[in-house]
């Protein structure tokens, strides 16, 4: 499909035989503005190789020569304009094609290998099943088995010495077999969670350029990417935390066309809070304990 603007205006998306008949039949001009999937910036048709014969061929017109698009708008894509490249999505957008796991693969590695690339191409807006259903399917894998491998860790031994808080959550028998099954929907709820406090984040730090879904589909493709990580024995929780975090900064950063600073500032608020709050806490505990002595 090609997209045809002229000037701010958008003609629509044809395919490449309908342009072909368009320009022969002087419905579009070689001075009109075409992109399709692909191309770094909008070029006149003219400076279509494809179309060289068609332009030959069509009736003369009184039309201004053609001019290259100088203006960003016409050069990347931006926030609400209609000259703006559309977004090519992901592998994962054409699961239907390309089958289910395929998919996956494919927008997993161009997310942990090519981030920024990555989060440039994902689609802002397309409903938020899509998207969750990713991040269910990369953390479901993930977690279980994490859980798994843990128990059968923790049966040989190996973790006898150490404290282990899933030891009281998963247990042995029917009741790791119960958490197993639950998370999905604790990915799920996760998402949906990590969305809401990271967007109001970029909201407070000026950096929210798009809606909500935009932030959320960021978080899915970041987690359903690293949770797999968990694989890795023994440090895949902190490869998949650490990477998580860095996927979180490049993808708000890229998706909602900010600056760096701002998505880094928006990704670590949240934790700088946690840390002020608790050492506010320290400190009145610390002055409650000192006036405490100092009484008797």
């Amino acid at each position: 499909m090609i997209h045809v603007n002229r000037g701010a205006t958008s003609l629509g998306a044809f395919p490449e035989e309908q342009v072909r008949e368009g320009i022969r039949a002087g419905r579009f001009l070689p001075s009109d503005l075409g992109w399709r999937e692909g191309m770094a910036s909008w070029q006149p048709l003219s400076q279509f190789t494809d179309f060289a014969d068609d332009i030959a061929a069509a009736p003369a017109t009184s039309a201004p020569p053609p001019q290259t698009p100088t203006t960003p708008a016409m050069i990347a894509p931006t926030a609400g304009s209609t000259t703006a490249a559309p977004r090519s999505g992901l592998p994962w957008d054409d699961r239907h094609s390309k089958g289910l796991f395929s998919a996956f693969i494919e927008t997993l590695q161009m997310i942990l290998t090519r981030p920024s690339e990555t989060f440039t191409a994902m689609r802002r807006e397309g409903g938020l099943g899509e998207p969750l259903l990713y991040a269910i399917i990369g953390g479901s894998f993930g977690l279980a088995f994490y859980f798994i491998y843990h128990l059968a860790f923790q049966s040989l031994g190996m973790f006898a010495n150490r404290p282990n808080p899933l030891a009281h959550l998963v247990g042995a028998g029917i009741g790791g077999v119960i958490l197993i099954i639950f998370v999905p929907v604790l990915v799920a709820i996760g998402a949906f969670i990590n969305a809401a406090i990271l967007h109001v984040c970029l909201m407070i730090v000026g950096g929210a350029k798009q809606p909500f879904e935009t932030t959320f589909r960021v978080i899915c493709f970041a987690s359903g990417s690293v949770f797999p990580l968990m694989v890795v024995p023994l440090c895949g929780g902190v490869i998949a935390g650490v990477w998580d975090i860095v996927l979180r900064c490049i993808g708000l950063a890229r998706a909602h066309e900010t600056e760096t600073g701002r998505a880094v500032l928006a990704v670590l608020l949240p934790l700088i809070v946690c840390c002020g709050g608790g050492f506010l806490i320290l400190m009145m505990f610390g002055a409650l304990g000192a006036w405490s002595a100092s009484q008797h």
